[in-house]
């Protein structure tokens, strides 16, 4: 997508941007990764109900996404993830714990990550392979499908209801709120004309009903998915208020299972891009996967980038940043940097080392359900290259207009049917 006069989008900080051609977006990318941070403006959003901010610094070289993602108290995550200046209410109800700094950050980190341990998601190993099995077995005879909504939406959607405790009769109800949250720049999801504010919270509202539902049945039980745990367990003598579970959930429910999701549905692309990347993988499927699953990350980098705000005045690549300025560290763009990426635009399956921040840049934000989406992404390959071994994508992906997802709606597929 272009401006009306044919013009190139170059502010990445706009939705359009990333609806544009990949060559034209990688070619912007890679001129400002050869500059120093550059401040760019914000636009007014339809249906938004506020004016647009100041602007933000994008931060697009990897050097520099480390060095802020380690020094959290210079670069404060507490006002907000996204560009846009929400009040903090709506901030924390949408971004949980991400959107906080220590120590609440690591009290609340704390407390949920009882349901990351390795005996926890040992549990849901045989949960992943079985649904991944009954996904192929859902599309396997009809030798197409869209791939996004039918097979990469369908695994971590799942997954993280089993992690939450949420019967699998909600999948679809969860499934269209969480596209109207992360969607809603998108005209799919929520029409131009329509209140993206009402829609947002209208959405997050959904959610938090149905979690603070669930929540209570599990209260005093001795269940031992997450939200059970979460609800009846304590941390240096405080438990998580149904507030905080209901937040958490939102946040799992939509960045668990959105930038899982993207990575699936990018791995598809890049693969059908690839076949010689695709017949290394396919040949040797446990040897291959864990490199083939991080090359996918680094490439999807499913989230595009996180904000963060200026504590004190400081300097970073040159460049004077003063208190209260936002900065938007474009995670994938720093996966696509030549100074730390051989030849970065490449899909190689075999790539290593392969240091990429698709999970966040070190320090105390980044991801905790890594280890279950690099699982999710590894069982879901294997199923698809064992069963319906030459699905390929059969047309353009359909990009989701959002600066902060790099995501695809839709995206055909054929094969041979079973």
């Amino acid at each position: 997508m272009t401006t009306h006069d044919d013009t190139p989008i170059t502010n990445p900080v706009m939705a359009q941007f990333w609806t544009q051609d990949a060559a034209l977006i990688d070619a912007r990318l890679a001129e400002l990764s050869a500059q120093p941070p550059q401040f760019f403006p914000e636009v007014a959003l339809t249906g938004i109900g506020m004016p647009p901010g100041p602007g933000a610094w994008a931060i697009t070289q990897y050097d520099h996404i480390v060095e802020m993602s380690r020094n959290p108290e210079l670069f404060s995550s507490a006002n907000g993830i996204t560009i846009l200046d929400t009040p903090q209410e709506f901030t924390a109800f949408f971004s949980s714990m991400i959107a906080m700094d220590d120590p609440r950050h690591a009290h609340l980190r704390k407390l949920v990550s009882r349901g990351f341990t390795p005996r926890m998601l040992s549990q849901l190993d045989d949960a992943i392979i079985d649904q991944a099995r009954a996904i192929v077995d859902a599309i396997a005879d009809r030798g197409e499908c869209d791939f996004v909504v039918d097979v990469a939406a369908q695994l971590p959607l799942a997954i993280v209801c089993d992690l939450m405790g949420v019967p699998r009769s909600q999948l679809t109800f969860v499934f269209d709120q969480t596209n109207i949250i992360l969607g809603a720049s998108d005209p799919e999801y929520v029409p131009e004309a329509s209140d993206i504010v009402t829609a947002l919270l209208e959405a997050g509202g959904a959610l938090a009903a149905l979690m603070s539902d669930v929540a209570e049945s599990k209260r005093g039980g001795d269940g031992t998915d997450l939200t059970s745990i979460l609800v009846n367990a304590e941390v240096d003598g405080e438990q998580l208020s149904p507030a905080d579970i209901a937040s958490f959930f939102i946040l799992l429910v939509v960045a668990g299972n959105e930038t899982t999701r993207n990575s699936i549905s990018w791995g598809l692309k890049y693969l059908s891009d690839n076949p010689d990347q695709r017949e290394i993988w396919q040949n040797d499927i446990d040897g291959v996967t864990p490199t083939a699953v991080e090359e996918i990350v680094r490439l999807a980098s499913p989230v595009t980038y996180m904000r963060r705000t200026a504590t004190a005045d400081t300097v970073l690549g040159g460049v004077d940043i003063a208190e209260g300025d936002k900065l938007a560290m474009f995670y994938l763009a720093a996966n696509r940097n030549e100074t730390h990426f051989d030849d970065p635009l490449k899909f190689d399956v075999l790539r290593d080392p392969n240091r990429h921040i698709g999970f966040g840049g070190p320090g105390p934000h980044f991801c905790l359900g890594a280890h279950l989406a690099r699982r999710q992404i590894g069982v879901m390959y294997r199923e698809l290259f064992e069963r319906v071994p030459d699905i390929v994508a059969s047309g353009p992906p359909d990009v989701l207009q959002s600066n902060f997802i790099h995501g695809i709606k839709h995206l055909p597929a054929t094969f041979t049917p079973r």
